[in-house]
């Protein structure tokens, strides 16, 4: 047996490029959505708030990562300050946001690709994105960290560009028509679809806390870590509202609120259909969801193999490999899941909704319960552990990640509101995974040291 540790590469324009990567598939796709459910205006009220609860929760996070700069991220923060338990409801709910957000995206990479090759399977283009995107993540953190980097470039600068060119079609009136849940005025109706709709903010930013788990890869992450995230939550907080002010205000926004696709069609309606701009937002476009689909891969496998190095899943998924020092065991097992859910897509419906639409929201729960934890992790490593070290500390404190704590909290219950099935699902899902987990490792299942794991 040889014990070698993840390989330490990353700098901070990397780090910077998987914070905004692993996000920005979400200015592409997804969010349209909620403008069904709350209008252009409700839905613009709701990203505000969801955005404040990001900046604020970025700015307090920024603290976990840098004083326990660790691979699993949100639960070694909670380990650390709930114990086992603790690190476990904060590992899985991580570990469901992660694994359960990539099918969607891969799926949207099916239908960007359909768009220019109508006879190509969706799903089959969605397999081809996973194994391809699994090999490279694989094959070196470097390597796959610098593609993560290019890749976001390229996405950031095909927003700019799309904004640029439906430009001179802006007219405000076009985004505010029928602006409150499709009426003319604010109504209680409304109110009830901004807080449907949050699921659809969270998209936009969504998985950017991901960051955390290549903290072990990072050069010098006590310096590196703050200025990505930091700068990223910037980046993506101007993108999205950008490209949703935009989107909306080219033409009918209401054409385009239950699309996988709805900045081509936005555009569409502008130069035409045959326009080149159109094609090269379609190419381009591919971009943004190849950087967060790859980013995302690289957020699972980290959180796989912290949870399995410490005990929680079985020992082989923490095994790195000897070459590349990546933890390819679990980025395959996580990879197996995603195509399932990808191939059950058509025949699987819950409360109505797509497979796909389905789990977004479980990765939204996900997404919501860490962030919970995560801050209340804040706080009490804060009262235990006063002479811990922390390079950077949490601005505003207690406000900011108190306020973030609340924001998560409600968005959490609204959440719950609106999808009931859903969240049955996703609690018997961490029930199930929190309880077994724990039994294994009391019953004297190997656990890693924190500091390495077996090949």
């Amino acid at each position: 047996m040889q014990d070698v540790g993840l390989h330490k590469g990353l700098n901070a324009f990397h780090l910077w490029g998987i914070a905004v990567g692993l996000v920005i598939s979400g200015e592409y796709f997804g969010w349209s959505y909620g403008w069904a459910s709350a209008g252009t205006l409700g839905f613009l009220i709701t990203t505000v708030v969801v955005a404040a609860m990001y900046i604020a929760f970025i700015f307090s996070f920024t603290e976990l990562t840098t004083a326990i700069p660790q691979a699993g991220g949100p639960f070694a923060y909670s380990r650390r300050a709930f114990g086992p338990v603790g690190g476990c409801i904060a590992g899985y709910a991580t570990l469901i946001e992660f694994v359960f957000a990539p099918p969607a995206i891969a799926l949207a990479i099916g239908a960007y690709l359909n768009v220019q090759f109508p006879s190509l399977d969706p799903k089959h283009a969605a397999l081809g994105a996973y194994l391809l995107f699994m090999i490279l993540n694989i094959v070196g953190v470097q390597i796959a960290a610098t593609f993560e980097l290019f890749v976001t470039i390229l996405a950031v600068v095909e927003l700019l560009v799309f904004m640029g060119v439906v430009a001179p079609a802006f007219n405000f009136a076009n985004f505010t028509a029928h602006g409150w849940a499709g009426e003319s005025t604010f109504s209680l109706a409304a109110v009830g679809g901004m807080f449907a709709a949050i699921p659809f903010a969270i998209w936009f930013f969504l998985a950017i806390e991901g960051v955390a788990m290549a903290a072990e890869e990072a050069k010098d992450p006590r310096r590196t870590i703050p200025i990505a995230y930091i700068t990223g939550v910037l980046t993506l907080t101007a993108l999205a509202f950008g490209v949703m002010l935009f989107a909306g205000a080219v033409g009918d926004w209401r054409t385009l609120s239950n699309l996988n696709d709805p900045l081509p069609q936005a555009m569409k309606t502008v130069v035409g259909d045959s326009s080149g701009w159109l094609h090269m937002l379609v190419w381009l476009g591919l971009f943004g969801l190849v950087a967060s689909f790859h980013g995302i891969i690289m957020g699972y496998s980290r959180q796989i193999f912290a949870l399995a190095r410490a005990g929680f899943l079985p020992a082989a998924l923490a095994r790195i490999h000897p070459r590349f020092r990546t933890p390819h065991i679990a980025t395959l097992a996580g990879g197996a899941v995603g195509i399932v859910a990808i191939y059950s897509d058509s025949l699987v419906t819950i409360a109505g909704q797509s497979l796909t639409a389905s789990i977004v929201t479980m990765a939204v729960f996900g997404a919501l319960v860490m962030y919970g934890m995560s801050m209340a992790s804040l706080f009490r490593l804060r009262r235990r552990e006063p002479a811990l070290a922390r390079p950077y500390r949490a601005p505003l404190y207690p406000y900011a990640p108190a306020f973030a704590l609340v924001l998560a909290a409600v968005c959490f219950l609204a959440l719950v509101v609106y999808n009931p099935l859903i969240f049955v699902l996703f609690l018997s899902v961490m029930v199930l995974a929190v309880a077994a987990s724990l039994l294994a490792r009391q019953g004297g299942r190997q656990s890693f040291a924190d500091g390495g794991a077996s090949v």
